[in-house]
């Protein structure tokens, strides 16, 4: 074991990020580009995007769950999550240099209709993303202490892999959505496999740095569930903007109808629009877990300083709705929604660890992951329904409601004991 990784140095805590921080860019990319590259490059209508969105949850459902118990049960390459690290990586790199490339690979194919060659794409890329999300952050609870020091792993997650992500947003805005694909494929590649060269994993869940047993995990179901279910609400308004905000934008802000097929300047400006909004997004979504969220949850606990992060986006998407029909303002609000965004990508999964068998955190991050998966699919449903709405705004109603019912459900989860106190010193566990 190196001595950053003894010592729980910031440097450790940065190389633990990059393996998410890959697949976060690869996320980034997805959102920023792959709604956008189907409607403005092959002329998808919301619906058919809908069900693009839809094939990597539908496979996630049983791929999440089943890579969670693999990576808890075998050793192979030098590790547990290592092998699904970097078989995720090398695949998600592959098929972010198709997405653009869509058309193309169709053709060679000899298919009419590249609907079904674009499903396979995102159904292959989601796919990788999932593989290899559910190991990068169990990884983090792999090799670090309950408490304190692992909500910090976790914050420094998303302070990297959030820098990363606004980096994402800012090219696919001022430069192209082109090159954010094309330069997302090399990234995602080295962040997956270099850093699991410096990473060593724990041979047995069950002993500790010194060899000695642990005290037998266990999990309490009751409070998983709850969890489980407030953040499937969140991720039910959150997959809802994220797949149909450009609607929103060419609509609402833009001003033109969603199936009008635009010069290429109207189009980069939608891109534009959209890029710097999640950019913003990110932005706020960085700084804070580290800096703001993690003294925050020291002082009032994890669950409360969530909640009220949710409630806060909850507002945001209200102030879409009623203020955010110019990009200016777009741009303002959603830094408030990026409160909410900056607690969804870091806080839950330290809660949720600390509710579970240490030994059987891929199992349970698995399923904790259904509770992403599922709302993506009924998210990605929801295509047809807006797309028959005169009023885009109905994207952000729908948002609005689902993340108020997930801070009121929030209320119901017990704060752990384990979250309080001071952190670690960098000398030790």
């Amino acid at each position: 074991m190196r001595t950053f990784q003894k010592k729980l140095s910031p440097s450790f805590f940065a190389v633990l990020s990059l393996p998410a921080t890959a697949m976060g860019f690869a996320l980034s990319v997805q959102i920023a580009a792959l709604s956008w590259i189907l409607n403005t490059k092959f002329g998808f209508d919301l619906h058919e995007i809908g069900i693009v969105w839809a094939a990597g949850p539908a496979a996630g459902i049983i791929g999440q769950v089943l890579i969670g118990a693999l990576s808890d049960n075998v050793w192979f390459w030098g590790g547990r999550r290592r092998p699904f690290i970097l078989i995720g990586g090398v695949i998600a790199s592959l098929m972010l240099l198709a997405l653009p490339n869509i058309d193309i690979i169709s053709e060679a194919l000899g298919f009419e209709e590249i609907l079904g060659v674009a499903i396979a794409v995102a159904l292959s890329l989601d796919l990788a993303i999932n593989i290899s999300f559910n190991p990068t952050r169990s990884i983090i609870a792999d090799v670090t202490p309950e408490g304190p020091v692992r909500t910090k792993g976790y914050t420094w997650m998303q302070t990297v892999s959030g820098f990363f992500g606004v980096i994402a947003y800012l090219i696919g805005a001022f430069v192209s959505n082109y090159v954010l694909i094309y330069m997302g494929a090399g990234l995602v590649f080295l962040f997956s496999i270099l850093p699991t060269l410096f990473i060593k994993e724990p041979r047995s869940l069950n002993t500790d740095e010194g060899g000695e047993d642990k005290p037998k995990g266990h999990t309490n179901i009751p409070e998983f569930l709850k969890i489980c279910l407030a953040h499937a609400f969140t991720w039910l308004g959150v997959q809802t903007m994220f797949v149909y905000s450009f609607a929103y934008i060419k609509e609402v802000i833009m001003g033109f109808d969603t199936a009008a097929t635009l010069s290429e300047a109207d189009n980069n400006n939608i891109g534009l629009i959209t890029g710097i909004a999640f950019a913003i997004l990110n932005t706020v979504g960085f700084i804070l877990p580290a800096f703001v969220l993690e003294p925050v949850s020291k002082k009032i606990g994890r669950v409360k300083t969530h909640m009220l992060c949710i409630a806060t986006m909850a507002l945001g998407y209200l102030l879409i709705i009623f203020f955010g029909s110019s990009p200016a303002s777009f741009y303002v609000i959603m830094a408030v929604v990026g409160v909410g965004w900056a607690a969804v990508v870091s806080l839950p999964f330290a809660i949720m660890s600390e509710t579970v068998d240490q030994s059987r955190m891929g199992l349970f991050m698995g399923l904790f992951n259904l509770s992403v998966v599922l709302p993506q699919l009924v998210a990605s449903s929801l295509g047809g329904f807006i797309d028959g709405r005169a009023d885009k705004t109905t994207i952000f109603i729908i948002s609005a409601i689902a993340l108020g019912v997930s801070a009121v459900l929030w209320l119901l989860v017990k704060e752990s004991n384990k979250a309080g106190g001071k952190l670690t010193p960098s000398g030790g566990h």
